[in-house]
């Protein structure tokens, strides 16, 4: 098991290694079964049980699992041993089709019927009392809210961790119709890793010649030549997801759709966590929003200023938030301490829950110094807040109007005729530089960075220009602020808009950017959110619609939530593209079926911003705080 680096409880632990878990149609899931002992015997009583179920090796090791004194990553075992050292059983299942479990894998769809068979058989245990927990990160949070949805009923308490998707349509799989190629460098990672590559030397000297980046430089791709093709199974699902664009009943399974199951979702003690660098963002914030006014059960949103897991870090990218970033020393002394105490109250019975100060824990980005830290990176700060609800009780929203001057100013245009355009080719596309992106190196990097064209980014032309002086950009930004806004909440940003081609894409980004200083002399555009529509589902994401070359249209682009304190002096800006890769696909202009399209055209995309158009976003201005 190897050395145990967490404060252990009273017991000691025995294990029970690669227990088969049969499933209602005869497969059986491999877990590992962790129980309190005495003397190296299992304690003989019931007890309350933790599962986790993955497909990363209940074995095995995540890079996140860190904490702020220990920069080593912790082990499943490790992590188990613990929990089950403070009088818990605890239960490391490897998801079907992955490592130890029979069957076949198939990326998210049998995680709700395997989640519910599960949780019943280990109700049925001696060594269980009848109550079932569920923790894990990503993935792993996926497969908790999918067992939730059919509600088993010894499930009795969660903590989902930067996952379990509220629509994945909506964000995690697609978002505002366009696709999160995330899944495709997911794919090839864990394609090289599945049993089938295992076993098989020639899939896996063909999935080793693969040169994702080199991939990534050839769309469009197709079944058949695809970088996953050596694993079929792999570029099935792949392809699946992108190709069907609209929300379908494909997108309303159990396994994508949590929201439309909020209903009969099991009302249990629960908390939702996720950062602002993360996938998740729109799955934590909505399904907080959407069960917590459907339960009696306490139901808790925590969100950091992270990328995707990294709770225990004080920087995303490059910029640092400051001592108080990381959830240890925060929340409580570690993310474990955390989870267990949230445990001992939710399944012991016990007073003391660690996230009494509110129902929402939110850290606010921004106030800190501007100036650049030992290792590099700006130090924008950042505090924590408490609150009952979110959106925060109190929010105002105010609308931020774009000038054909690119100006952004809380003043509407006056003038009758204006507009900005560009081309967009999706042979050039604006680079992805940061954002709420998991799973994507070594094509594409989460976090916050300066907007600029720097040669570690993918696509990027590596002059280190700013991305707003791209002749694809629009860029529209504010005076020097004269005092200190602070924006918590959900983003929305409506263009009237035009295009010369059946169908295109619009972005939108929301940027803290700084003066100009000594150690920044262009100054740092660092980036908070963005957002993405495919115009052929303006109207419908159910139904697509292609456009009239040439006609105006009014149209929503909702970036996720986010959290930040514009301080005196930034400004303000937002840029204004039709692409961002290789976070998003590419729109080949052409109305050609997504992930089939095979030639591109360049659009003549344009933006206006007149008193009949009034292009604009809407920001939740944050409630003062009571000194």
């Amino acid at each position: 098991m190897g050395s145990v680096r967490l404060p252990e409880g009273s017991c000691g632990v025995v294990v029970d290694r690669d227990v088969m878990i049969p499933m209602r149609d005869g497969v059986g899931l491999a877990a590992d079964i962790y129980r309190p002992a005495e003397d190296d015997r299992a304690v003989n009583e019931p007890l309350p049980v933790i599962l986790e179920r993955t497909p990363y090796d209940k074995a095995g090791t995540a890079l996140s699992d860190i904490t702020l004194q220990d920069r080593v990553p912790l082990s499943k075992p490790e992590i188990a041993h613990y929990f089950a050292s403070h009088g818990y059983v605890v239960v490391m299942q490897d998801c079907r089709g992955r490592y130890k479990s029979e069957g076949s894998f198939r990326k998210y769809v049998h995680e709700a019927e395997d989640g519910f068979d599960t949780v019943e058989w280990l109700a049925q245990q001696s060594w269980c009392d009848g109550r079932v927990a569920t923790m894990g990160l990503s993935y792993c949070a996926h497969t908790q809210s999918s067992l939730a949805c059919l509600a088993p009923s010894a499930l009795a308490s969660q903590f989902l961790d930067s996952g379990g998707f509220s629509s994945a349509y909506h964000g995690g799989i697609r978002q505002g119709g366009a696709f999160e190629l995330k899944q495709a460098t997911w794919a090839f990672k864990h394609a090289m890793l599945s049993p089938e590559t295992r076993r098989n030397p020639a899939r896996r000297t063909a999935l080793e010649a693969q040169d994702i980046c080199a991939w990534f430089r050839q769309m469009p791709w197709q079944r058949g030549h695809s970088p996953v093709s050596a694993a079929p199974e792999y570029e099935d699902y792949l392809f699946e997801q992108w190709e069907r664009g609209e929300f379908s009943d494909y997108w309303r399974q159990l396994a994508y759709f949590a929201q439309g199951h909020y209903e009969t979702y099991a009302d249990v003690p629960m908390v939702h966590m996720s950062s602002w660098y993360d996938p998740y963002v729109r799955t934590a914030t909505d399904n907080f929003i959407g069960l917590s006014r459907r339960k009696r059960s306490p139901v808790h949103l925590i969100m950091g200023p992270w990328t995707h897991g990294r709770r225990s870090e004080t920087h995303a990218g490059e910029v640092d938030f400051g001592t108080e970033a990381t959830l240890d020393g925060q929340l409580a002394e570690s993310y474990y301490e955390l989870r267990r105490r949230w445990f001992d109250y939710t399944l012991k019975g016990g007073s003391d829950n660690p996230l009494s100060r509110g129902r929402v824990a939110i850290f606010i980005m921004g106030g800190g110094s501007g100036h650049r830290d030992a290792c590099g990176r700006l130090q924008h700060g950042g505090h924590w807040r408490w609150a009952d609800d979110w959106p925060l009780p109190g929010t105002s929203y105010r609308p931020l109007y774009l000038h054909e001057s690119g100006r952004l100013d809380f003043e509407p245009p006056e003038v009758h005729t204006a507009s900005r355009s560009f081309d967009y080719d999706p042979l050039n596309p604006v680079p992805t530089v940061g954002g709420a992106i998991a799973s994507g190196k070594p094509v594409m990097e989460a976090g916050a960075f300066d907007q600029c064209e720097a040669a570690r980014f993918f696509g990027s032309d590596g002059s280190g220009r700013d991305l707003c002086e791209r002749p694809d950009v629009l860029s529209f930004s504010t005076v020097p602020l004269q005092h200190d806004l602070e924006v918590v909440g959900p983003i929305r940003v409506r263009l009237w808009v035009a295009s010369d081609c059946p169908d295109t894409d619009f972005t939108v980004k929301l940027i803290d950017w700084y003066s100009p200083s000594e150690e920044y002399p262009r100054g740092f555009a660092m980036n908070l959110t963005d957002g993405i529509l495919r115009m052929r589902y303006r109207n419908s994401w159910s139904h697509a619609e292609m456009m009239e070359p040439g006609k105006e249209y009014e149209i929503e682009i909702e970036p996720f939530p986010t959290a930040n304190l514009f301080v005196r002096g930034h400004r303000i800006r937002v840029d204004i593209s039709s692409s961002n890769y290789p976070h998003f696909d590419l729109n080949s202009n052409t109305g050609e079926p997504e992930g089939r399209w095979r030639s591109t055209r360049v659009a003549r995309n344009t933006v206006y911003c007149d008193a009949i158009r009034p292009s604009h976003l809407i920001l939740p201005i944050a409630p003062s705080q009571p000194d």
